[in-house]
This record gives structure tokens, sequence and C-alpha cells, in this order.
């Protein structure tokens, strides 16, 4: 005696109708909430984008699209400070904190997913501990540190805090953690060694880790406002982040016009690295989701 099928048992039409239905309001609704997540996130960077092209008569809050669009801001933000010299030196500290993160980060957690050396918890441990602790509580013996090694007022100074992140470490151990077992061994028979393992074998396998290294240090030294301001006090050595903050001093009036279109120079160089790097970006997430 046959087995009916499901689509020939009998059941009324009315519970399959009602699934596609279910499915339907389900989807409706992730695509509701990704939407408004959406306008959540970039709806302040397109106020911004707006209002940094709007005419110097015209009201910061009059509407939201401008009456006379124009680029005139941009070309004042550029008159206003030296904006070439302070992006110079926002690049040259960015260049660095990726250069060491993306070679610390690595090595450490090359490291730390390696069995065979005795502490390798307890050191692991104590670097997860240390993720507790904001800058703010340790910002001042960083301070001193640096000045006791005379590096105070200089792009030196404001990169060495930032040389390597513990989270970096973290995500590239995730990576390493995540490469099969059987490829290592397969090396190890073909006679190669820790180093040539570590460059031929693990990294590129960890090519999405690393990108997420690259984006996170490129930002966190882009972005970073309070270390610079602690360490640097000549105005030729400012990062960007440092001159922008004179856009809203006397000499402009605090016109937002100015401060929104600085802010809009400012985010175009990580965008342009995010996208980029969004498809290692991506894939390196997915790696660290794998197995810790």
């Amino acid at each position: 005696m046959s087995t009916p099928s499901p689509s020939g048992s009998g059941q009324p039409p009315r519970r399959t109708a009602a699934a596609r239905r279910r499915h339907r309001i389900g989807l409706a609704g992730r695509y509701v909430t990704l939407v408004l997540m959406l306008v959540v996130m970039l709806g302040p960077i397109v106020w911004q984008f707006l209002t940094s092209i709007r005419g110097r008569t015209e009201n910061v809050y009059d509407g939201v699209l401008p009456a006379r669009p124009t680029l005139d801001n941009y070309v004042r933000v550029a008159e206003s400070f030296p904006l070439l010299q302070y992006v110079g030196n926002t690049l040259t500290v960015a260049a660095l904190a990726v250069t060491s993160n993306m070679l610390f980060a690595a090595m450490g957690g090359y490291a730390l997913s390696r069995a065979g050396w005795k502490g390798r918890q307890v050191v692991f441990t104590v670097l997860v501990a240390t993720l507790m602790f904001p800058f703010e509580s340790v910002m001042i013996s960083m301070f001193l540190t640096v000045r006791e090694m005379g590096l105070v007022d200089t792009l030196v100074g404001v990169w060495l805090p930032g040389a390597v992140s513990v989270l970096n470490v973290m995500i590239m151990r995730a990576a390493f953690l995540a490469v099969p077992r059987e490829v290592e061994e397969a090396a190890v028979l073909d006679g190669a060694g820790e180093w040539t393992r570590f460059t031929r074998v693990f990294l590129p396998a960890a090519r999405g880790a690393l990108a997420v290294v690259c984006i996170t240090s490129f930002m966190g030294a882009w972005d970073d406002f309070l270390w610079p301001l602690l360490v640097l006090t000549n105005s030729d050595h400012y990062t960007l982040q440092l001159g922008l903050k004179t856009l809203a001093g006397a000499t402009t009036v605090n016109d937002q016009r100015l401060v929104a279109a600085g802010a809009m120079a400012a985010l175009v160089p990580m965008m342009l690295l995010f996208f980029a790097l969004q498809r290692f970006f991506f894939k390196g997430v997915g790696e660290g989701a794998v197995k810790t």
C-alpha cells in the first residue's frame, strides 16, 4: 500500500495559503526592520551632506533639501585651515596603525591559537580581561609613559598606544583556529617550519580577518580625537579630527555648513577603504564566527 504524498494527502489548500501568507508577513517585517535600521544609521550622514551643500544665505533648518546646492563650503573648508597637512598627518598615523596591527595581531593571534606551550590560557584570559578597562582609566598612565619616552607632540606618540589592539589579536586567533588541523598536518609532513606555516598556510587562509583588522585599525586611528588632543600641542602636528574642531571656533563664527563639509570630507576615506575591502571584511566576520 503506497504512502500518499504530502501534496495528495487531502490537506485543505487553506493551510498552504496560510503558510505562504505567514512567510510573506515575516519577510515584510524583516525588510521593514532593515529599512528602519538603514534610516537610523544613514539619516545623520545624509543630513550632514545636505547641510554641507547649503548656500551661505540659507537657513540650516529650513526644509530638508537645499534650495540652491553648492560646493562652496568644501572650498571654504580647504581655505579655513591646512586641510592637506592634517590629512597627511592622519594618514601617517593610520598607516602606522594598520601596519603594526596587522603584523602584531597576526603574530599574537597565531601564538594564542597554537597548543603546546604552557600559560597559553592564562595569557588569553589576561588579554580578554583588559578589554573590560575603558581607555579613560589608563590614559593618564599612557600619557606619562609617552612623556617619559619623549614622544609628546609627535605623530609616533599618537600612534604608539594603538600599535596593536587586543580585539584584533582575538580576531586573528579566531581566524587561525578555524583553519582545519589537517591542513597544518599536511604542511608539517611536507617539511614546512613554523614560520613557513604561518606565512604560507595560516595568513592566506585568514585574509578576511586581516581585512577586518585593517579596516578597524584605520577607522580607530582616523577617528581618534581624545588621545591626539592630549598628546599634540603644535598645530603643525594636528590630525584631521583636531583640525576639524577649529571649524566650530570663533574664526568661522560656528558655521554649521563648514562643520558639516569638514565632517563629510573626513568620512570619505573611510568609506572608500570599506568599499574596497568589503568582500574580505564580511568573509573575515564569517571566519571569526566559525570557531572561537
